[in-house]
């Protein structure tokens, strides 16, 4: 979707910089305007909170197909087993600012198996359903010079609330384990009192088995303290940074964070499920996707899509374009992305138009299986194939308008990512691709059908994956480009998939020849855009016309062109992490 992307980006720019919105150091836009509402203010609880509520996927699956060591409770990252803890005893909440404005609940685990030690506690905004974890561990080096765990030497107070004029369950103290030497704390202890903890209470880690972390979503704050969730910086198919569920408290800039996550020292693809296992992962958990009730441009099969007339073309051969063989045989198969190669629609203009619209009867979805977070997740990469995408539209105050051929090219490859736990097999995360971007959301913030398949929303042309129907504005709350889901008739259900990659399997499974197509999957066209602007400007009053002229005309050159995307292998995500 490279021309809708371009367009989002500066629509998104531009509409900020026009109702004057200042630019702010990086780690601050990582601040929320919710952090001073409740300040000074004290509110009593009147009613439950999405949080009391412990979520759970709709149906309970605990077996799978045996083999390996997938899904067996335990994974050691070498001297180290670590286990997965999902179940908390509530240290202490406030119920004022944070997501929505309700508020943040802090827990320490419990349940812990015995021999396993706590290495943080756990914290979550109040606006979602309990759905957390933490990891927690147990040392089996044979080191005992050097054990893989010992106890902190002594705590920092690193912020506390009983100053604070808020509602809350009363004052909190956070505590930042102080580490012995060669050993990294990776989580803190939150305490009702302002008594130190028990040097029992956790434990550090060795700095062999530690990795270096980052600050993701910021979870609660007040004024300069902040609680934010933390993931390793490192992230891929290859990294062997393991997060850890726990949360870092600080003051000022967030990172580098004061807690370190954990690493693996064996093989990563050590606790990944096998083949048997994949199949049955897909049959319980593969997404149904519902196309809009407009929707004009279907996802197809690539064999489809290759055996309906798709040409390959070739710089300076333009006039001899060469059918594609069903099964991409001819396509080129060096990793090069260098414009001498793309794809186009069938040349004639019945077939042109009629490979356009698609074939959702043939479409399949393709699945690349690959290890995440050292091994201890596996992430389910589900693409989808559509021969072209449509049209940008774009909303400006109160007036809708198509916004002729900005938005169209040929090829549109677009996905979600399902993140399930290597510990028990469970769904715990979905990532939605939205253009050049998208978002995660928890097993708990999404819809299911059919048991533990979750339900998501493509967008009109433009073919984005959203968790929910409804209307997503790109640029802001007056003008921007429309991203409309809704569910209509048209439903893909992705259980019909072709497993193209699981690189740790190796020959086990085979990658189809086109997935190592490395050039586009259209052509790039050139068009006069201000042209399309006078079509476009003729439905708006004057002032709405210099609005809109003032988006458009901002929008780089490069992005006003109609251009093909590369295939998934091309993507960043395909050996790295979503975001």
């Amino acid at each position: 979707m490279g021309v809708n992307v371009g367009i989002v980006c500066a629509v998104l720019l531009l509409a900020t910089q026009a109702i004057g919105v200042p630019a702010a150091a990086p780690w601050k836009k990582l601040h929320a305007p919710w952090k001073k509402l409740f300040k000074g203010n004290i509110f009593h609880r009147k009613q439950a909170l999405p949080i009391d509520t412990l979520f759970k996927l709709p149906v309970s699956n605990s077996s799978w197909p045996p083999g390996g060591n997938f899904a067996s409770g335990i994974i050691d990252l070498g001297g180290l087993q670590v286990s997965q803890i999902s179940t908390f005893n509530k240290i202490w909440g406030t119920y004022g600012g944070g997501p929505d404005d309700q508020g943040i609940t802090m827990f320490e685990p419990s349940g812990i198996p015995q021999g396993f030690f706590m290495l943080g506690s756990y914290s979550q905004p109040n606006n979602k359903p309990l759905y957390g974890w933490v990891l927690v561990a147990k040392d089996v080096s044979t080191n005992t010079n050097n054990p893989s765990l010992k106890q902190p030497v002594d705590y920092t107070l690193v912020w506390n609330s009983a100053s604070l004029k808020i509602n809350q369950d009363g004052p909190i103290y956070v505590w930042l384990p102080t580490a012995p030497d060669g050993y990294k704390a990776v989580g803190h202890v939150v305490t009702t009192t302002a008594d130190k903890p028990s040097l029992d209470k956790i434990r550090c880690v060795r700095s062999e088995l530690t990795d270096q972390c980052e600050t993701t979503s910021l979870i609660w704050g007040s004024d300069s303290f902040n609680v934010y969730d933390v993931r390793p910086s490192n992230r891929g198919i290859q990294a062997p940074g393991v997060r850890v569920g726990t949360f870092v408290a600080q003051n000022g800039n967030p990172n580098p964070p004061s807690i370190a996550c954990l690493k693996t020292t064996n093989a990563i693809p050590k606790y990944m499920p096998n083949l048997q296992q994949i199949k049955a992962i897909l049959r319980v958990y593969s997404p149904t996707m519902c196309l809009h009730p407009d929707e004009e441009y279907f996802p197809s099969s690539v064999d489809w899509f290759f055996s309906n007339g798709a040409l390959l073309y070739k710089k300076g051969q333009e006039s001899s374009p060469v059918p594609i063989a069903a099964n991409g045989s001819n396509l080129p198969q060096d990793p090069h992305h260098d414009g001498a190669y793309w794809l186009d629609l069938p040349a004639d203009a019945a077939n042109k138009e009629r490979v356009k619209k698609g074939d959702l009867p043939s479409a399949v979805s393709y699945v690349h299986v690959k290890p995440m977070l050292g091994g201890t997740f596996t992430d389910i990469a589900i693409w989808i194939f559509y021969p072209f995408n449509g049209p940008a539209r774009a909303k400006v105050e109160f007036i809708n308008l198509k916004l002729g051929k900005i938005g169209e090219h040929v090829g549109d490859w677009e996905h979600v990512t399902l993140r399930v736990s290597n510990f028990n097999g469970e769904l715990k995360q979905v990532y939605f691709s939205q253009h050049n971007k998208g978002i995660w959301l928890d097993s708990s913030q999404i819809e299911f059908q059919s048991g533990n398949k979750p339900l998501y929303y493509s967008s009109l042309h433009g073919h984005a994956s959203y968790p929910h129907a409804g209307l997503t504005l790109l640029g802001g709350d007056k003008i921007g480009i429309r991203d409309d889901t809704a569910k209509g008739n048209n439903v893909m259900d992705m259980g019909a998939f072709q497993l193209v990659s699981a690189e740790y399997l190796g020959s086990d499974v085979v990658e189809p020849l086109w997935l190592n197509y490395f050039r586009e999957w259209g052509p790039k066209i050139d068009y006069d855009v201000n042209d399309e602007l006078k079509k476009i400007e003729k439905a708006l009053p004057g002032k709405l016309k210099s609005s809109l002229e003032k988006i458009v005309n901002g929008l780089p050159p490069e992005v006003l062109g109609e251009e093909g995307p590369t295939g998934p292998k091309n993507k960043n995500n395909w050996s790295g992490d979503e975001v």
